[in-house]
């Protein structure tokens, strides 16, 4: 399989971006950067050591006053360029994306770059557009207003599974806010975060506002969150990883904005069109080979569609054609490691013994085994507290389970921990006004699954964690908010005075 993008070329000077520039890694450890499709070593580079993540912070801190210090229309003038020099370079960043995720070219370049860019163009106006309580006399006697002022330096961490994405998410509103930022992107995908603060760069945004330090969690990851000089910490991935970083974050009292694990349900009514509830549940389980927080993992069936519903997802599943992400004709990449790949068959296999595999549940041969390829697959005849239903398997796989009453389709949606997104399938409006309401989740749509809008926001409840990414209230999170109060009776002796000395 061919790459168009030349990584060893483009990161020649390293793989850690600090104050403008690219540079190597002090940590004394190597990473290989693997093709997933292939198995293939495509970049090797060394990996963010402690002192990388100290410099980088460093950096943020000296530019975090004259950056802060600039008003909202320049600061958003710089980020409409960004958005330009983003477009500009959209194939590359596609072929990037693609090559070090194993995404389909069709998906990396028609999801992922283009919807970077409107992020950045969003949040380039949101940077003039802060809102707050209007400025009064609540008390009579004094004058009140809010301001919103940057938090600090902010130290964010994202996932492999969108690393283009999760750069503009954790990035753009920090920025956009007055912040400066340290980036750790996953060990295995640095490329586009890398390019995407360079673009910054190329853009006229000032050195230092956008750091990238490509590091392992353990140890660039956790200094990163534990550092005494970052004000905030943004962190994307699992529930357990999400844990570790909120038990280190409330060391120094840091601001937490956590987007954990999810096991979206996908509840389909008995007066939901069929075929576009079948077509949904593939496109929403196979999204980026399943490796989706919101991917359709449950889906539940009222009984009187269960069978039609089962058999018109296995007969669709069977024309998802996997191949080389770079040919335009693939709808499946591999998943992002072999080792992924491993877990997620394991999770199928276990499930053998409780349950049936419909279709799929294992690995193609031929010219696709060097990658870390899995089959579409279906199971259906698990329980509700199965391992199955009730873990995050990250991989290409939808269970689906039937269900008799609306209750209890509700009541089941609801029975993991997670709470990150789910879709309800009816031509009711009532039963999906219901479903939207009770449903405990951050995300909840309806008749369709996975679309997302720069200008929504994106977020979960419970063990999915709290805080949103995309909108204006991504751009609240990055803000600290300070009460002004100015006295407007220029007496000495103010009324409540008596309630420390005197009388009235």
């Amino acid at each position: 399989m061919s790459h168009p993008f030349q990584a060893e070329n483009r990161f020649a000077d390293g793989a850690q971006y600090i104050a403008g520039e690219l540079r190597p890694g002090t940590s004394g450890r190597e990473h290989a950067v693997v093709d997933p499709a292939t198995g293939d070593p495509v970049f090797t580079y060394e990996l963010a050591g402690t002192a990388d993540v100290d410099a980088a912070v460093e950096a943020a801190a000296q530019a975090f006053p004259g950056w802060a210090g600039a008003t909202p229309g320049e600061r958003s003038d710089a980020m409409h360029r960004f958005a330009s020099v983003l477009a500009e370079q959209a194939d590359e960043f596609a072929d990037a994306e693609s090559l070090q995720c194993g995404k389909p070219i069709k998906l990396s370049a028609e999801f992922d770059v283009p919807g970077s860019v409107d992020n950045a163009s969003f949040f380039a106006g949101a940077a003039r557009h802060l809102e707050g309580k209007s400025a009064g006399e609540y008390s009579g006697d004094h004058t009140s207003y809010i301001r919103r002022e940057p938090i600090g330096v902010v130290g964010s961490i994202a996932p492999w599974n969108y690393p283009l994405q999760m750069a503009a998410w954790k990035v753009l509103p920090a920025i956009a806010a007055g912040n400066t930022i340290v980036l750790k992107p996953a060990e295995l995908t640095p490329f586009t975060s890398l390019m995407f603060a360079q673009a910054a760069t190329e853009a006229g945004i000032p050195d230092g506002v956008v750091n990238i330090v490509s590091g392992a969690g353990r140890d660039a990851g956790e200094h990163l969150v534990g550092h005494p000089d970052v004000a905030m910490t943004s962190f994307t991935g699992s529930t357990g990883v999400g844990k570790r970083v909120a038990e280190i974050a409330t060391g120094t009292v840091k601001r937490l904005h956590l987007e954990l694990g999810g096991k979206a349900p996908f509840v389909v009514f008995d007066d939901a069109d069929l075929e576009a509830a079948v077509h949904g549940a593939v496109a929403g389980a196979l999204i980026n080979t399943g490796q989706d927080c919101t991917a359709a993992t449950r889906a539940y069936v009222q009984r009187p569609l269960y069978d039609a519903f089962v058999a018109g997802v296995a007969d669709l599943m069977a024309t998802v054609r996997l191949g080389d992400p770079f040919d335009p004709a693939t709808d499946l990449g591999p998943l992002i490691s072999h080792t992924q790949r491993d877990r997620v068959a394991g999770f199928v296999e276990r499930a053998r013994s409780y349950a049936t595999v419909v279709t799929g549940g294992e690995a193609p041969q031929c010219d696709l085994a060097k990658g870390a390829y899995y089959r579409p697959t279906l199971v259906t005849g698990a329980t509700q507290d199965s391992e199955i239903v009730q873990s995050e398997l990250f991989g290409p796989v939808l269970v689906v389970l039937p269900f008799d009453s609306d209750d209890e389709g509700i009541a089941l949606a609801n029975d993991t921990p997670y709470g990150l997104a789910a879709s309800a399938w009816s031509r009711d409006v009532y039963r999906t006004g219901r479903a939207t309401r009770e449903i405990k989740a951050g995300c909840v749509w309806v008749n369709d699954h996975i679309p997302i809008l720069s200008e929504m926001p994106h977020g979960g409840y419970k063990a999915s964690g709290f805080g949103k990414d995309m909108s204006a209230y991504s751009f609240e999170e990055y803000t600290q908010v300070k009460h002004v109060m100015f006295d407007n009776t220029a007496v000495v002796r103010k009324d409540w005075h008596r309630t420390v000395f005197g009388d009235r």
